[in-house]
């Protein structure tokens, strides 16, 4: 069933008669269709693709769910004349994405009560990934382990951080992913304990190199880091490495259908903790991935306590170690729990240390 499908079957439980969506994924989401400036006015069994000149004709030839507007005059008085015509009484809008001005100015426009909840709504559809989906997600994070073997051929103590970083990025491009799905990460030496460093233009320093980076393709992201070194690692190093990787393998290892996000979170901070480095790993156990890179469900340890690892649902498993102005450690892998309820692991990249 689509997306579209999906979404129409759930109007009814908001309390609406139909769905404006605005966000660009959102609409990406439900249409199938890639364009950035329009709307959706979805209702149960209607529904109505607003924008204009630059994508009709793309619209038209991809489009086969949805009728194709191309209004003349404003597209909010074009909907303004939909929810008249279609008598729409109660609209559900995107109240996570949409602006105050925006929502100010349709509030004025249209003969209709505006409610929230329809960002939840999608946001639970995209939760639960399809086989097609999954599909898309694996070819994107091959994509991304076949940079990494790439970069470890390039990587010299005459390249900087930034060579690495496009390295990478022109790598994917060329293997066909149709972008990236995030700024690409890539710090050495000190910087490495930057969870979220920026490469530079500096030669790579002795010590950990940590990359960060992902595809896309059809839209769908990958995302992996893997943390090597540059010359040989101390003992202090190699512990710290040993300790990420021991505690994101357990992870791994009991990650399951139906395990609350928290608990989740919980299998690798502990293995931290008991190693001394607890207040070294700041950030949450993983994130879902999807058409964004940072989508629901979270694995946190602030997740809500209700929330937990579903058929479909896709995430990183990425634990981290940072010693403030020395090093870093972080390795990330991509899970799903697939539609039979076990566990794959799309990441394929080698995870013990790598000396170059």
């Amino acid at each position: 069933m689509s997306a579209l499908k999906r979404l129409q079957e759930q109007i009814k439980t908001l309390g609406a008669d139909a769905i404006l969506i605005s966000s660009e994924l959102n609409c990406r989401y439900i249409s199938d269709f890639v364009f950035s400036d329009g709307y959706l006015l979805i209702e149960s069994d209607y529904a109505f693709l607003i924008t204009d000149s630059r994508y009709v004709e793309a619209a038209k030839n991809t489009v086969k769910e949805l009728e194709i507007l191309c209004p003349k005059g404003t597209r909010i008085s074009a909907i303004s004349e939909l929810v008249s015509a279609r008598n729409i009484k109660v609209l559900a809008i995107e109240d996570e994405s949409m602006s105050v001005a925006e929502h100010k100015r349709f509030s004025d426009t249209l003969p209709c009560e505006l409610i929230s909840g329809a960002s939840a709504l999608i946001t639970s559809l995209r939760q639960k990934k399809t086989p097609v989906e999954l599909e898309k997600i694996a070819k994107a994070q091959r994509i991304t382990d076949a940079a990494f073997e790439h970069i470890l051929g390039f990587i010299s103590p005459d390249v900087t951080e930034t060579d690495v970083a496009l390295e990478l990025e022109f790598f994917m491009r060329k293997m066909d992913a149709d972008g990236l799905a995030f700024e690409t990460i890539a710090v050495s030496g000190a910087a490495s304990s930057l969870p979220h460093g920026v490469p530079s233009n500096v030669k790579l320093r002795k010590g950990f190199l940590t990359m960060d980076f992902g595809a896309k393709f059809d839209g769908y992201c990958s995302d992996m880091t893997r943390t090597v070194c540059i010359g040989h690692a101390d003992s202090e190093m190699k512990r710290v490495y040993d300790t990420v990787l021991s505690a994101q393998e357990y992870a791994l290892e009991n990650i399951r259908e139906g395990m609350l996000c928290r608990d989740a979170d919980s299998l690798a901070r502990d293995i931290i903790k008991k190693a001394g480095y607890g207040d070294c790993f700041g950030h949450s156990l993983g994130h879902g991935v999807g058409l964004y890179i940072h989508e629901s469900p979270s694995l946190s340890q602030h997740a809500k306590y209700d929330l937990r690892l579903e058929r479909g649902h896709v995430v990183t498993v990425e634990p981290g170690i940072y010693l403030e102005g020395r090093f870093g450690v972080r390795i990330e892998d991509m899970i799903a729990i697939d539609h039979d309820g076990s566990v794959k692991n799309f990441t394929k990249s080698p995870k013990k240390l790598i000396e170059l």
